[in-house]
């Protein structure tokens, strides 16, 4: 079937939910590994704590994606697995913050990322299903812009809470800070509420032969058929999708080391605070919220400027400056001793994750069978999830033996594998150009 074009506001309609995921998103990054610390974690002990956010990712995407490439009802293909992952993910958010011990916390994080993918997976899909080639990266960089507009909103939510409303950034007793909690809340409210609107204001095309769909469901129905196709799949990957993994491998790597790192990396190199219960430390862990608030809004501007310097150039092009630019701002913290200043190589790193969260779905969409492209998309996430897996399981070791335990030298080590993800862009076969 041909795709007719959709209508700015089509896309808009179709996008919108990503809003809300990125503020389920965007507080765990910002603000997990400062509830870990708050609850007892020691710096070391961090990377091992987050392996449930990846690990999830890669169980739940797949089959996920493989569920609504054979779903159809009242609510369509895709939209049922929106909603019930933003149904989950509103209640995991609520609870989270009320962690009563380290332990609990770590398995909260756990339910609420597998929420938040049940959700965020399809979603993927959902552009390749409706869009034509050409406005595929359209489509993508919508979805940027709206990513990172939740994520500006949701990882300064303490910050504004604190500055603006006078809500405590500090509790005592190892206490999660009412600040934090609150935040939690308002994104639990936000996450469902956009999400609804994605569902209930899109609509999505039938399969073409309805009935030759529901034999083949019939068919090819089970967990064993489920684990087939996706094994099947896996192994006829695409030569497009074989390169971008690697590519994937080392920038979402880098993207690890910033989420779990930052906190403790501004904290203590810049703001010379270790006690996370000291005013200080969480004055630190405040502006870590607005920088990432910050790189967020820069990807949200540069999400509509990357399709046009793509057609101009090339979507590899474009993504491997994105990605070299942000692994040289990345590396940058070390030389920064101003908080102030840390904004500036925020700029950059924006760049890259607008580039990150578009240009490998525009390349990838074209390469995929369309019958199969849920489960591809899923699949595909296996190259986002393994590399966060590795560094989970590696970090704390290399943090221990190789980098002093200082969070700072982190933030060199993602700079530098953001920077090779960037040069390896290079040489992607992108079949629709």
């Amino acid at each position: 079937m041909e795709k007719p074009r959709l209508n700015f506001w089509q896309i808009w309609n179709m996008s919108f939910g990503f809003l809300g995921i990125q503020f389920g998103f965007a507080l765990q990054n910002a603000n997990v590994s400062r509830i870990f610390e708050t609850l007892g974690a020691s710096i070391d002990d961090i990377p091992i704590l987050w392996i449930a956010a990846p690990t999830t990712g890669l169980i739940v995407q797949p089959i996920i994606g493989y569920m609504s490439d054979r779903t159809w009802g009242r609510l369509g293909r895709r939209r049922p697995f929106f909603l019930a992952g933003a149904i989950l993910a509103t209640a995991a958010l609520f609870i989270m913050p009320n962690s009563p011990a380290l332990w609990f916390a770590a398995m909260m994080l756990w339910v609420m990322d597998a929420s938040i993918n049940i959700s965020m997976e399809p979603f993927r899909a959902l552009v390749a299903d409706l869009l034509p080639s050409e406005q595929r990266t359209t489509g993508f960089a919508v979805q940027s812009f709206f990513i990172g507009i939740g994520a500006i909103v949701a990882s300064a939510l303490p910050y504004m809470l604190t500055n603006w409303f006078g809500v405590s950034n500090s509790a005592e007793g190892g206490a999660i800070p009412p600040s934090v909690i609150y935040s939690f809340y308002a994104g639990g409210v936000a996450f469902i509420g956009a999400v609804s609107w994605t569902v209930f204001r899109t609509t999505e095309y039938p399969p073409q032969d309805l009935e030759a769909f529901e034999k083949e469901k019939r068919e090819r129905s089970g967990v064993l058929a489920g684990v087939r196709e996706i094994g099947e799949s896996f192994l006829d990957m695409p030569r497009t999708m074989k390169q971008l993994a690697v590519v994937q491998f080392f920038s979402w790597f880098a993207l690890f080391c910033m989420w779990i790192y930052t906190t403790s990396a501004v904290t203590s190199h810049i703001y010379k605070a270790t006690d996370p219960s000291s005013a200080l430390y969480n004055e630190g862990a405040d502006w870590v919220g607005v920088l990432f608030a910050a790189y967020n809004g820069f990807a949200a501007l540069a999400a509509f400027l990357l399709p046009v310097i793509a057609r101009w150039t090339s979507r590899k092009g474009v993504h491997m400056i994105a990605l070299v630019i942000g692994g040289i701002s990345l590396a940058s913290f070390y030389v920064i001793s101003d908080p102030v200043m840390l904004l500036l190589p925020m700029v950059g790193v924006g760049l890259a994750w607008a580039s990150i969260l578009s240009m490998p779905y525009a390349i990838l969409a074209g390469a995929l069978p369309a019958e199969r492209m849920g489960v591809y998309m899923g699949i595909f996430n296996f190259f986002i999830v393994i590399p966060q897996i590795a560094a989970a399981g590696i970090l704390g070791y290399i943090m221990s033996h190789f980098l002093g335990n200082h969070a700072i030298n982190a933030l060199l080590l993602g700079g530098a594998s953001m920077a090779l993800s960037g040069i390896l862009a290079l040489f992607v076969t992108d079949a629709d150009q």
